[in-house]
């Protein structure tokens, strides 16, 4: 009797851990299901590849915090966002993973420059980016179409490239960074704030009048104040106006506060009524951000967007002022791949060579264009 009540209790047990198992595997595979059928990448931005690790050696030097990097690569650019990636990498211990995003045939050209032996060991990811999702909400004049850049607008939609990401950090292409990018990252942002930018009425864009910009510091720069929709929102037209080339993004307030429907609903607007400042000086992606995010923004350290490096090609900053900016940026007309640029050699230190060859005859190109 004793024997047989053993045998029952051990088939028991047996049973027992067959079910656990049973279910362990269940909840894998459902866990496995969900994430091959969910779709994370709505609005056209589909994932195209991922390096998940880097190796062991470089995993045990660096901090296991993930820092999610946004930039943009368009093929003509290319160079540019390789050396604005290879700048932060170099300069950090951080985790960071880059996610590129760049339009289809960009992506071969892409990931063989990615694979020099400077960048092999980067974590990216690689974002095809679908222009159809502008279709109503931007006006492409016909006989200018080859100069829509719809990449710019990669911004807008941050939590769709990277959706499990409580904060990110956007950068465009014409930038170096000097300094730890976890700094960045760590740049506190108000209660209620979904994105941190540097005004430009900070201490080191002040400095320097910008020949030819007229009034690019303030809103009415970049909104048409004639129009009623802008009058009524109540705006002050001389508020000082921010740079979003470079900003921090809470993608937790983002997704709360429907930014990225607010900025369509503005560009849509802006198709119909024409609510842009006809003198618009700076990218179009500025004034509905500068609406969105009309005092409900925080500021990030000036020294993390030390611009108007390319506004012309004399050197508006002193040798030791450069050196001491965490990020440079050179928006304008003068990009640092052109070389006729201020401080292109500060720049060149972290460009890697096209393997391909093909960026090294658009700069000669770029040369070209900037002497005429």
């Amino acid at each position: 009797m004793t024997l047989r009540k053993v045998n029952i209790s051990i088939l028991l047990v047996a049973v027992v851990i067959f079910l656990l198992v049973i279910h362990h595997n269940f909840l894998s595979l459902s866990d496995f299901l969900r994430r091959e059928l969910s779709d994370p990448s709505p609005l056209g931005l589909q994932p195209i590849d991922f390096i998940p690790a880097a190796p062991q050696r470089l995993t045990d030097e660096r901090d296991d915090k993930e820092i999610s990097v946004v930039i943009a690569a368009s093929d003509e650019r290319l160079g540019g966002a390789i050396t604005a990636m290879n700048s932060i990498y170099q300069h950090t211990r951080s985790n960071v993973v880059f996610h590129i995003v760049t339009l289809n045939d960009t992506v071969d050209h892409l990931r063989m420059w990615l694979g020099s032996p400077p960048l092999k060991n980067m974590r990216y990811r690689i974002l095809d980016f679908d222009p159809r999702v502008l279709e109503g909400k931007v006006q492409v004049d016909p006989q200018k179409a080859d100069t829509f850049k719809p990449l710019t607008f990669a911004r807008f939609y941050l939590p769709s490239l990277v959706p499990h990401a409580e904060k990110v950090i956007y950068v465009d292409d014409d930038v170096i960074v000097q300094g730890d990018i976890v700094e960045l990252y760590n740049t506190p942002l108000k209660p209620g704030h979904a994105a941190a930018f540097s005004d430009d009425c900070d201490s080191t864009s002040s400095k320097v009048a910008v020949r030819g910009a007229g009034n690019q510091y303030n809103y009415i720069g970049f909104l048409d104040y004639q129009k009623e929709t802008i009058r009524k929102l109540a705006m002050k037209a001389n508020t000082c106006s921010f740079n979003p080339g470079v900003f921090v993004a809470n993608l937790t307030e983002w997704k709360l506060q429907n930014i990225t429907k607010q900025l369509e609903k503005w560009m849509a607007l802006n198709v119909v009524e024409e609510l842009y400042s006809k003198t618009l000086a700076g990218s179009i992606t500025t004034p509905p951000l500068l609406i969105v995010f009309y005092k409900r923004h925080s500021s990030i350290d000036p020294m993390w967007n030390v611009r108007h490096l390319g506004s012309s090609v004399g050197k508006r900053y002193s040798p030791q002022f450069v050196k001491a900016a965490k990020l440079l940026h050179w928006n304008g007309h003068f990009k640092p791949w052109g070389r006729t640029a201020s401080y292109a050699e500060v720049w060149d230190r972290w460009y890697v060579p096209d393997p391909a060859g093909k960026f090294n005859l658009i700069r000669r190109h770029s040369e070209a264009n900037e002497a005429k």
